[in-house]
């Protein structure tokens, strides 16, 4: 069956209309226009570093000046070129479909932090900002990332109790105030973190004001430990 629907609809980039050989997949140039993280990484943002030593636990000069209230991160993409767009495309172009793929990125990206019994959960969104969208895209990406790993996802674990706006135009000092005391743990679920091991998923790390905003309210309701994914980095050069 899967053989006669490529015949009548062969699969195609999700970047581009270029024929591809399998179903979510990128053509050739598409993929070299799309920077894939791999090599040495800054153990707690994801961020590519010079070095060949997969395993060493170094910093990016981000998270040496600024404290994260996690203990492990990694991203799967630099947030340029064809990453930028294909995450535009997915957060408002409604192109929900890049979901699966994406998680399939994050979750090779994760490999390093995936621990049994560890509950996955993404940033929550406003509920106005959610009815305006129709889906929280870091509730996606999590849902697939922890189908893949198997472990357990609470989509709403979290609550954006007031509206935050977009953090695009403020200085890294103004994203971190914005987001103070935004974040709150869901009253039904609040009770499930203490004690466990926590991912917290998203789409795009800029700053990482918003992640540290959710790793403090996991902390504050007795979370053990806390790791973050994300599809993509922000970095000075992208």
């Amino acid at each position: 069956m899967q053989a006669l629907l490529h015949m009548v609809y062969p699969p195609q980039c999700l970047s581009c209309d270029a024929r591809v050989t399998t179903d979510f997949g990128l053509c050739g140039n598409c993929w070299r226009d799309t920077p894939f993280i791999i090599g040495l990484t800054c153990s707690k943002c994801g961020t590519p570093l010079p070095g060949d030593d997969n395993d060493a636990k170094v910093l990016c000069d981000d998270c040496i000046a600024t404290a994260r209230p996690w203990g492990q991160g990694r991203a799967a993409l630099l947030y340029k070129d064809n990453a930028r767009k294909l995450i535009l495309s997915f957060k408002h172009g409604d192109r929900i479909d890049l979901a699966r793929p994406a998680a399939i990125w994050m979750h090779r990206a994760a490999q390093p932090l995936l621990r049994s019994g560890m509950l996955v959960a993404p940033v929550p969104l406003h509920w106005m900002r959610l009815l305006k969208r129709r889906y929280n895209q870091a509730g996606l990406l999590s849902a697939d990332v922890a189908r893949l790993a198997g472990l357990e996802h609470i989509p709403d674990l979290l609550q954006r109790r007031r509206s935050t706006g977009s953090q695009d135009d403020r200085s890294r000092e103004a994203r971190f105030a914005n987001m103070s005391g935004a974040l709150t743990a869901h009253p039904r679920h609040a009770g499930r973190i203490e004690g466990r091991h926590v991912l917290l998923v998203d789409d795009v790390m800029t700053s990482g004001a918003t992640l540290a905003a959710a790793a403090e309210t996991c902390i504050a309701h007795g979370a053990a430990e806390i790791s973050v994914l994300v599809l993509a980095r922000v970095t000075k050069d992208s």
